[in-house]
């Protein structure tokens, strides 16, 4: 089984943690990052510095941060589909972070 391949096109930061972004088949969402960002990889962008050095991969065809954090483009172009279960996974995170924090 496949899905519909698509490319990151461009992007705008809307606002904090807020981009615009558009995709090679004209279509464009509005994310909000906020929610899903934590852990090892995706918490760093929570420094709207960090966060703000997004860019388009020429080869990829996504957003990615210096970090090494992206999001598969499908994932992007389809976010409310996923954006629920994304937060919820980035709360799983913090809870595991912050248990193993509390033991060390």
């Amino acid at each position: 089984m496949s899905h519909p391949i698509y490319r990151v096109r461009s992007f705008r930061i809307e606002g904090s943690y807020i981009l615009r972004v558009q995709f090679d088949d004209e279509t464009e969402q509005v994310i909000n990052f906020r929610p899903v960002l934590a852990g090892e990889l995706f918490g760093p962008l929570r420094d709207l510095a960090v966060f703000n050095q997004v860019r388009v991969d020429p080869e990829v065809h996504t957003l990615v941060w210096p970090n090494g954090a992206d999001f598969d483009p499908a994932t992007l172009h389809d976010w409310p589909l996923f954006a629920d279960a994304m937060a919820e996974r980035a709360k799983q995170w913090e809870l595991a972070a912050s248990g193993a924090r509390a033991t060390n």
